[in-house]
């Protein structure tokens, strides 16, 4: 299942910068890639539920890890949304990096995560 996982949030980051180019080249297909980006939010999360089932106890540093990846795509609809709307996303831009890198290394650092040689 964490294969399934990692290639969800990969995927759709892949989605969410072509999506983001689209948008600012005024693209109608935009809109599409937005709803198919909204798919693999929905994936993600169901691949992260799962995973934290298969925890017997569950740590608190994975509940943090959660509200981080919730976080994660928080900020990525919001640049998304407010970039269509013409709107500035600076401050959402940031959010995202940080909050990018943080549920990332909670990901190499926690058990179920890769290690890093």
């Amino acid at each position: 299942m964490t294969h399934a996982h990692i290639t969800a949030w990969v995927v759709a980051l892949l989605l969410f910068f072509v999506t983001v180019s689209l948008q600012r080249g005024n693209s109608p297909k935009a809109r599409m890639m937005q709803m198919i980006l909204r798919l693999f939010y929905l994936i993600i999360i169901g691949t992260g539920a799962l995973l934290l089932h298969s925890i017997a106890s569950i740590p608190p540093l994975y509940i943090v890890k959660v509200l981080v990846g919730v976080w994660v795509i928080g900020a990525m609809e919001m640049i998304l949304v407010r970039a269509s709307k013409g709107k500035s996303t600076n401050m959402f831009w940031l959010q995202f990096v940080i909050a990018f890198i943080i549920v990332v290394y909670l990901g190499l650092k926690l058990p179920l995560g890769f290690y890093l040689s």
